[in-house]
């Protein structure tokens, strides 16, 4: 039987998409399979440090995961994280 996740454990997962550009990036990570920072970077058109925060952050929620190819940092959705697209996704097509 799976363990039901505590209010806390929802908590961080929801905080780590309550922002514009994390929302934008984890769609963004979607369409793209992988992808490096600096191309979520050129594609959102935003500063280089912000950008690096909001990744950092929804990797630290569980949403994405990091994995290093020689000098880059690719980008990756967590299975969380295609959960919160899916959400994302759905909520979105909403009138």
């Amino acid at each position: 039987m799976a363990r039901l996740k505590t209010p806390r454990q929802m908590e961080r997962h929801l905080k780590g998409i309550s922002n514009h550009y994390r929302i934008e990036i984890l769609l963004l990570i979607a369409k793209n399979k992988e992808i490096t920072l600096d191309e979520i970077i050129s594609k959102t058109k935003g500063n280089a440090k912000t950008i690096g925060d909001h990744t950092r952050r929804l990797y630290n929620a569980g949403l994405i995961i990091k994995e290093r190819e020689g000098n880059f940092m690719l980008h990756t959705l967590s299975p969380y994280g295609k959960k919160f697209v899916s959400f994302l996704k759905s909520f979105q097509n909403q009138s």
